[in-house]
């Protein structure tokens, strides 16, 4: 996840684009976000394999001068790594390439074969970390539990109505630049087909706090059209192991941003960065209070110890939960 401060200059300037003509005009022609209830039910996704992603990540940022930053060698082997999975699993992948800042960067896209290609669920996650450390918490957890949710995909034979696409991205640390230029240079056609992205950023902290974004604008920073139901359900799967959720903003720090610009319905989960523990929320979720959520964020003692497993094992049952159910159902293969 980028900075605070990065973050608002874009805030600022993805306000002013909503007022530009035609920036939300998706919205309106867009089906329900909601297709028909799920009706197999998700599966539990095992952590430790989650977790043996993350060791892949950390192994590939040691081999790479410590990090798996843009430009690097080290995010490059992350791509190859996730599409390698992918590929062998039956997804069509691609890389997209752009340059940013003098260097190649990279987004690897896959989709499964299937589904309604007119009414497209995307899930997403960066996979660049910072040029400090091997970004395992940030974003090696999201981009973790995505992978092994599209794997599980695959192993259930799941055929969902709706076409499912999982997007990895580059250089979200550098001001969201890969998930802007896939959204930028997506004809409007091919736009409008995606009707809800989910993001995952940041899915294991230390000290977690669990926050979904605020799809429905009850604390005030609601997003487009459609949001409000993809909040609703990855509420649900938490209501269901009884932890409690609070909202976190639509504030432009990851990489939701670009999609809800063209008022694309989003949502996703967040345990935490830089942000402290209240005492409050200590006492409802365990962990230290007056301590950041991550108290290495953004720094070099971001590796495979920096991880909550129960926050990391929730949040990918709760990704899980989400894709089976906003996904739709046409049964198994």
């Amino acid at each position: 996840m980028r900075s605070r401060t990065m973050a608002t200059a874009a805030a600022a300037a993805l306000a002013l684009s909503a007022l530009l003509p035609g920036a939300g005009a998706s919205a309106s022609l867009e089906a329900p976000v909601a297709p028909p209830a799920a009706r197999t039910a998700a599966p539990d996704i095992p952590l430790a394999n989650v977790k043996a992603h993350l060791s892949q990540f950390q192994s590939i940022a040691s081999s790479n001068g410590g990090n798996r930053a843009h430009g690097r060698p080290g995010y490059r082997a992350s791509v190859d790594f996730v599409k390698a999975k992918l590929d062998a699993a039956g997804y069509t992948t691609s890389i997209q390439s752009f340059s940013y800042n003098g260097a190649t960067g990279y987004n690897l896209i896959a989709d499964w074969p299937g589904g309604d290609a007119n009414n497209t669920l995307m899930v997403g996650a960066h996979l660049d970390s910072v040029n400090a450390g091997p970004g395992i918490n940030d974003n090696g957890s999201g981009s973790g539990a995505n992978l092994e949710v599209a794997l599980a995909v695959a192993r259930e034979g799941y055929k969902p109505s709706r076409h499912l696409r999982f997007a990895w991205w580059g250089a979200e640390e550098l001001g969201l630049i890969g998930s802007t230029y896939y959204v930028n240079n997506l004809p409007s056609a091919e736009r409008s087909k995606i009707k809800g992205y989910l993001n995952f950023d940041m899915v294991g902290s230390p000290n977690p706090g669990y926050f979904a974004y605020d799809g429905d604008g009850s604390s005030g920073s609601g997003g487009p059209a459609g949001s409000a139901e993809i909040e609703r359900v990855l509420r649900a799967h938490f209501a269901t192991i009884n932890v409690p959720v609070e909202d976190t903003a639509f504030d432009g720090r990851s990489d939701y941003g670009p999609f809800i610009r063209y008022g694309i319905a989003a949502g996703g989960l967040f345990t935490g960065a830089e942000g402290r523990k209240t005492s409050a929320q200590a006492q409802k979720w365990g962990g230290q209070a007056g301590v950041a959520y991550d108290r290495c964020y953004h720094a070099s003692c971001d590796t495979t110890s920096n991880i909550n497993d129960p926050a990391l094992d929730r949040n990918a049952d709760a990704i899980a939960y989400a894709v089976w159910t906003l996904g739709g159902s046409a049964g198994t293969r």
